[in-house]
């Protein structure tokens, strides 16, 4: 259906991260103007500001535990951050932003007056966002000279009345009808030259409330406004030019799936490409509407186009998904075998508690499922009593964290003579459930949660990794990030110290070589939170003599977790205070403890065995005890230090026994020890460790320190969310106010040293085999054995040709006699030939502290950069 002016409508749908800045909203006018000057008249859908929804989120949390003052500071956030892009957009934000933020207020006031938020409340405040944001857009568009008009997409949105939903369902993930509406194109026809703008996200019941699509919904409500409209095309603009092979803030070297049919996009979506909301693809595929997915930061890329036509290529794997934050239920019973209607009773049980399950697998003995949180509401209270009443029926217990990691792609059955070798990547990995769709669209399986992004790049690398651009698969993400969105050039230190390091590559060759005004400037900041009292560096990730030296000379102390680390820390720093030192070993032997108790550090214990076998070695000590949490946390399986599958720490319910083993020894806790594994993020981490080491203190009177570990995250190459270190202050001050009788210790190992290190290794070699290309180095795995144990991923440059542009993609690996000796798969080089010097970013913890002989070859030397002349 056309427009009064004649022009087929467009609806475009720009996401969070579109709507968030001055210069995206300028795009939003280009697109405008473009698809006005084509011949198009473009119906605009808007999402809120990146993070604002996420922030009304934590307001609904704040009216719900009642926190003194927490609820105007976050509403002060929302205001400013408003505030802000109205400013940067010449827009006067109170004028046009003040009847909504006085909406919000009142319904601040409503719920702090019940027992809410209700999810009616909650979808009010959530359904906030869009509604500023649009407001500001519309007002800016004006501005530009594009008459713009708000449009309330409640008014036209209604969601379909269900009443066996339960209200969380029916007000927070509603679904609508979708059709053609005349009565809306007759009024749009009015103003021909009108633009409208209005709400992704949000709807309205028969009851004129507000209701949410569920998070991710703008794209939904883009493909009913499609629907409604008769548009030619669905344009959903995002951060990423497209859907891919996999994701590429994963997997750089993910190509651009050119043209995808319904049900293999559907497929993407629901397996957990988030570039498309799962649920918008059903409009589109009904009303045979092609859906383009364009970047707002690449405009004139094409990205991808999903239709009911594609070119047919047969049999085909077209990308690899994860979804994480899985929880599995398995239902296990002999009772199940032949009896009528045991299926039937056991989904009636999720269904009575609102659940939607997603993946199956069933045996003669056994069912399980999968939850995803996308649709479901897995609060512990609900999951306890779902476990209850299955129980009636079978053994069932909760497997999770869980990930699904998908082949996505069209006819899979006919290609499992070809998987076999991609299925060797889950050797020795714990599966939980394989499916294979009916559909023939995908197969999934059900892993640990941590191993899913290094099955991710494993598999794609076995498929897509030397595969030719053709019609269905087009450039990798990195070349796409060369050529249409340049990104600036990154400001790390080893680009400003190129030349020193290529005459270090010359004279010595593998090398690792450390900057010592990183190691400095990452202390200071460890050093500056202000609610520890002591810092210990964990020794562990790289005991090099210089490093230690400096880290002494800040004032940092020294975690050690061998007699052989102690006796470097000593060598290296003679003189240092014994008291600044803690031995904190693990399944070691009596002698290692009474030869710490000699040198006069602090010790940890982690098991009752030594203390209530060998008395003698412990009479008189003090002595710190490193409990279990029973959770661990961070980047790998193999870094997370805590819960049963791990072998650190006592357990809570332990301490009874170790306290009268203490006491039998006569020894002394005078602290508690906590920590949960490396590279996490999560600011909340350490203060909820003080907590629950601070309620463990009553177990023992003459507790005085309380020491949280490390795991400090470090900035990676993925676009992963970096610690915030400001909130890290913040959140531990407010533990240590809550616990003032305790000194707070932390033991930073990785964050002070890994951004420091780089690895500078020679080229030997190069090959190519069909399409797979292969830059040969002089050391691998036996240098860096991260990329092998963890599926690290490190950035790697020609350091050579550092200014040159791309040219080639490669595998990076190096001359150990195993397969897995890869330092970085897919990797966007400029021509590379022998005698080039690669370097390898980020390398300064774990690299050459875990570095060994493998094959008799001699791992790469260590250096320290000379401070740059002032």
């Amino acid at each position: 259906m056309m427009p009064a002016s004649g022009r087929p409508w467009v609806v475009c749908k720009f996401g969070g991260t579109s709507v968030s800045s001055r210069a995206r909203w300028d795009t939003i006018v280009e697109v405008v103007r473009t698809h006005r000057a084509e011949g198009r008249a473009p119906f605009l859908v808007c999402s809120a500001l990146q993070g604002i929804s996420d922030q009304l989120e934590a307001l609904c949390a704040q009216l719900a535990s009642a926190e003194p003052g927490a609820p105007e500071s976050t509403l002060n956030t929302i205001r400013e951050r408003h505030r802000a892009l109205g400013q940067d957009l010449g827009v006067e934000a109170e004028a046009v932003l003040s009847g909504e933020f006085a909406r919000l207020e009142r319904w601040v006031d409503e719920i702090q007056a019940t027992d809410g938020p209700s999810p009616r409340q909650r979808a009010a405040v959530l359904a906030t966002g869009e509604l500023l944001s649009t407001r500001l857009g519309a007002a800016y568009l004006s501005a530009q000279g594009l008459p713009a008009e708000w449009l309330d997409a409640r008014e036209f949105l209604r969601a379909t009345d269900d009443p066996h939903l339960p209200p969380r369902r029916q007000y927070l993930a509603a679904n609508c009808t979708s059709h053609a509406d005349p009565g809306l194109q007759a009024r749009l026809a009015d103003a021909p030259e009108t633009v409208y703008l209005t709400q992704g996200f949000i709807a309205s019941n028969a009851l004129d409330e507000t209701v949410l699509l569920g998070r991710g919904g703008s794209d939904t409500s883009a493909a009913h406004f499609a629907a409604k409209l008769e548009a030619e095309r669905t344009e959903v603009w995002t951060d990423v030019p497209g859907l891919f092979t996999a994701n590429p803030g994963e997997v750089p070297s993910g190509r651009l799936l050119r043209r995808l049919d319904y049900d293999e996009a559907q497929e993407l979506a629901t397996m957990g490409a988030r570039v498309l909301h799962p649920r918008c693809l059903d409009p589109a595929r009904r009303h045979q509407i092609p859906l383009h997915v364009r970047s707002t930061e690449a405009p004139s890329l094409d990205g991808t186009i999903v239709s009911g036509e594609g070119p047919d290529v047969g049999p085909q794997v077209k990308a690899i998904s994860a979804k994480t934050d899985i929880t599995a239920v398995s239902m296990d019973t002999l009772g199940m075998w032949q009896e009528v209607g045991f299926l039937a009773d056991v989904f009636q049980v999720f269904k009575h508690h609102g659940l939607s399950v997603d993946l199956m697998a069933t045996s003669e003995s056994n069912v399980t499922v999968t939850l995803d949180p996308v649709a479901n509401a897995l609060d512990p209270d609900i999951l306890d009593r779902l476990l209850h009443d299955l129980n009636r029926y079978c053994d069932a217990e909760l497997i999770d964290p869980c990930a699904i990691v998908s082949l996505v792609g069209r006819h899979i059955r006919s290609l499992l003579s070809e998987l076999g070798p991609a299925f060797e990547v889950f050797d020795e990995q714990k599966v939980h459930l394989v499916t294979q769709a009916a559909s023939d669209l995908n197969m999934s399986f059900v892993v640990d949660e941590d191993q899913a992004s290094r099955l991710v790049r494993e598999l794609h690398a076995q498929f897509f990794g030397h595969r030719a651009p053709d019609a269905v698969f087009g450039p990798r993400w990195q070349e796409l990030v060369e050529d249409g969105t340049p990104e600036e050039t990154p400001d790390v230190w080893w680009r400003e110290r190129r030349e020193a390091l290529l005459r270090l590559a010359d004279d010595e060759s593998p090398r690792y070589v450390y900057d010592p005004e990183v190691v400095t400037a990452r202390s200071d900041e460890v050093q500056g939170l202000g609610p520890i009292d002591q810092s210990f560096y964990a020794v562990k990730a790289n005991p090099h003599p210089e490093v230690l030296r400096l880290l002494e000379r800040r004032g940092l102390g020294f975690e050690c977790v061998s007699p052989g680390e102690l006796d470097r820390v000593f060598e290296a720093c003679p003189g240092l205070d014994p008291a600044r030192v803690l031995f904190q070993p693990n399944f070691a032997a009596p002698a290692e403890y009474a030869d710490a108790f000699e040198r006069g550090v602090h010790v940890t214990v982690d098991n009752v065995q030594p203390l209530a076998e060998h008395p003698d070695v412990f009479a008189g000590e003090e002595l710190f005890v490193r409990v279990d949490p029973g959770q661990g946390e961070g980047h790998h399986r193999k870094v997370r230090t805590a819960g049963a599958q791990s072998k650190f720490g006592v357990v809570p319910d332990d301490l009874g026994r170790l306290r009268a083993a203490v006491d039998q020894a006569g020894a002394t806790v005078v602290g508690l020890h906590a920590h949960v594994g490396s590279g996490i993020t999560d600011e909340s981490t350490w203060a909820g460790l003080v907590d629950l080491l601070a309620s463990l203190a009553a177990e023992f009177p003459a507790v005085r320190a309380l020491n949280v570990g490390g795991g400090l995250g470090v900035p990676n190459a993925s676009g992963g969310r970096p610690l915030d270190l400001d909130a890290l202050d913040a959140a531990l001050g407010k533990a240590a106010a809550r616990h003032p009788q305790y000194d707070l210790w932390m033991e930073p190992g990785r964050y002070l040293v890994a951004e420091a290190g780089v690895l500078l290794a020679r080229v030997t070699q190069t090959k190519t085999k069909d399409a797979a290309a292969y830059v040969g180095l002089d050391t691998g795995m036996n240098s860096l054995l991260r990329p092998a144990l963890y599926g690290a991923h490190h950035e790697i440059v020609n350091l050579s040709r550092l200014d040159e542009p791309p040219a080639m993609t490669a595998d990076v690996v190096g001359p150990v006699c195993e397969t897995g000796d890869v330092l970085g798969h897919d990797r966007r080089l400029p021509p590379t030939e022998p005698g080039d010097t690669l370097l390898v970013a980020t390398t300064g913890a774990y690299g050459a502290s875990m570095s060994n002989r493998y094959n008799l070859r001699e791992p790469a030397s260590e250096v320290m950069l000379a401070p740059e002349p002032a």
